[in-house]
């Protein structure tokens, strides 16, 4: 039998953008949509839509608003899937004017905002600092016919946990299930975040004590959040308490449980319970940082402890100049 020479078409064409998308490689799914044409294919919305969504896979928001942009050139209209995925890209790189912007153009294309385009924009003016526009968004949600969802709700409440009051945050989360919308533990991290900032501990404490009341696994984000907490409010028992528990809840401390809860042993003089806990992070798999060494360092420095200061210092410096060989050595390229 001859050859069959199979033809390329917009299917193989999207399918093969999309494994792209799906495996990060947006460079590849760009060259993809650019061969299409020499192919005589012609990219349709879906073509644009996997490629948008692997540059803001790949933290490319500027490839991702010329793609936006460039449809209308191929006479191909963006639908919501478009516009969503051109939203994250902004709201992965930072882009909070570019997200709000890309958001209110939609009504001019007649396309209906969903809980993907508001959580993404809501997410955006998070990272930007944004607490009132994201909270505006959030509210104004219902009057455009979209139900707010957790991620709508943890995005506005780590916006108020950045810069906002700590009670609009504490409001937030207590309004959810009235909206029929579970708190989970991104939305209880973030409250509980709130009242770190705040000062707030004996809140933070009573938020991680009722997750389990709402079937919420409190994970490492939601302990080190508590712990900071206790830290602030000079609670280093309870901090100490909270740390060793957190094996029990299948949480695994890190450097940032460990370093909160040195803080917190500094703060009121336990300079031994400090040494201690920097001592023991090793065999926990957790490597010190600068933050849980100055902290011990401190504490020796606030118990009179010169000779175990200095002993931390020279510690330190090694941990330092290793951490600054590691980056150099990864940031050197490849022969």
């Amino acid at each position: 039998m001859p050859d069959m020479k199979v033809i390329p078409n917009e299917f193989s064409f999207n399918a093969a953008i999309s494994a792209c998308e799906k495996g990060g490689q947006w460079q590849l799914a760009l060259s993809i949509l650019n061969s299409m044409p020499d192919m005589r294919v012609i990219p349709d919305e879906i073509s644009y839509n996997a490629a948008i969504s692997a540059c803001e896979k790949g933290g490319r928001w500027q490839l991702a608003l010329d793609l936006l942009s460039s449809m209308a050139d191929m006479r191909v209209i963006p639908d919501e899937i478009s516009y969503n995925a051109a939203i994250s890209a902004c709201e992965k790189g930072g882009q909070w004017q570019l997200a709000l912007g890309l958001l209110s153009s939609m009504a001019d294309m007649r396309l209906i905002p969903n809980k993907i385009s508001y959580s993404a924009t809501i997410s955006a003016c998070d990272k930007g600092g944004q607490w009132q526009l994201a909270l505006g968004l959030l509210s104004s949600m219902p009057d455009m016919r979209v139900t707010p969802n957790e991620i709508s709700f943890s995005a506005a409440i780590s916006a108020c946990e950045k810069g906002g009051p700590w009670h609009l945050a504490l409001g937030l989360l207590s309004s959810m299930p009235d909206l029929t919308v579970i708190p989970d533990e991104i939305s209880y991290s973030a409250a509980i975040g709130a009242c770190e900032k705040g000062g707030q501990w004996q809140l933070a404490l009573g938020l991680l004590s009722s997750m389990t009341d709402m079937r919420v696994i409190p994970d490492e984000i939601s302990h080190n959040a508590a712990i900071s907490a206790f830290e602030q409010g000079g609670q280093w028992q309870l901090a100490l308490g909270l740390l060793s528990s957190m094996p029990e809840m299948r949480a695994i401390p890190d450097e940032i449980s460990y370093s909160a809860a040195i803080s917190a042993c500094e703060k009121r003089g336990q300079w031994q319970l400090a040494l201690g806990l920097l001592s023991r992070m090793p065999d926990m798999s957790v490597s010190p940082n600068e933050i849980s060494y100055s902290a011990a360092l401190s504490a020796c420095e606030k118990g009179g402890q010169w000779q175990l200061a200095l002993g931390l210092l020279s510690s330190m410096t090694a941990v330092c100049l290793r951490t600054l060989l590691l980056r150099l050595c990864s940031c050197s390229p490849t022969p």
